[in-house]
């Protein structure tokens, strides 16, 4: 069966570690440890290397999920990691200074992915900070002229994280003019 790469991008904060593990079929390999300095970190670990988990589709294929920072604090080579991925999962933290100003820098960093209609974003916390909304997000991916799912999430939550693939890969399926009849889509819900 084909293997299938997605990848997981974020600023720091937004657990993409955490939305790998919430989905992943595998105990994703540690990829995070304790700065000397984590004054400005909510849970104090920060990524050193990629996460890495796989998730089986309904249809048989493996889908092989890496998690990474989108250079907001590294200078990360976004458009390496992108190279044979299916799509990317770009996860906004709502309660950081500025995140449309963080999502502007993932767009950046997976831009062959988002204008090939191939990312969707999940925002964070939500639920103590519902400012900037949705459509805000939704306005500044126009302005862009970037077609992408914007949807809140709970990256603990593997429904919510599930939904995302969901939505993303029926994004994927309409951009590549199938109508959503084949790849993912259909088969996204994982494991029970």
């Amino acid at each position: 069966m084909t293997a299938l790469k997605l990848v997981f991008a974020g600023s720091l904060g937004t657990e993409t570690a955490t939305a790998i593990r919430a989905i992943s079929e595998i105990k994703p390999l540690p990829a995070e440890v304790r700065p000397l300095d984590h004054r400005h970190l909510d849970n104090g670990w920060t990524p050193v290397a990629m996460d890495h988990g796989m998730l089986t589709l309904g249809d048989g294929r493996t889908l092989h999920l890496y998690g990474t920072p989108a250079g907001l604090r590294f200078d990360f080579p976004g458009p390496i990691i992108a190279q044979g991925a299916l799509g990317a999962v770009l996860l906004m933290d709502n309660s950081r200074p500025d995140p449309l100003a963080d999502l502007a820098v993932c767009l950046q960093a997976f831009q062959s992915l988002a204008v090939a209609g191939a990312v969707a974003i999940g925002v964070g916390r939500m639920n103590h900070h519902p400012r900037p909304a949705l459509d805000d997000y939704a306005g500044a991916l126009a302005r862009l002229r970037i077609v992408a799912p914007v949807l809140p999430l709970d990256p603990r939550d593997r429904r919510d994280v599930l939904r995302l693939l969901q939505v993303l890969f029926r994004q994927i399926e309409a951009m590549n003019g199938d109508g959503g009849t084949a790849g993912p889509a259909a088969s996204a819900q994982g494991p029970p």
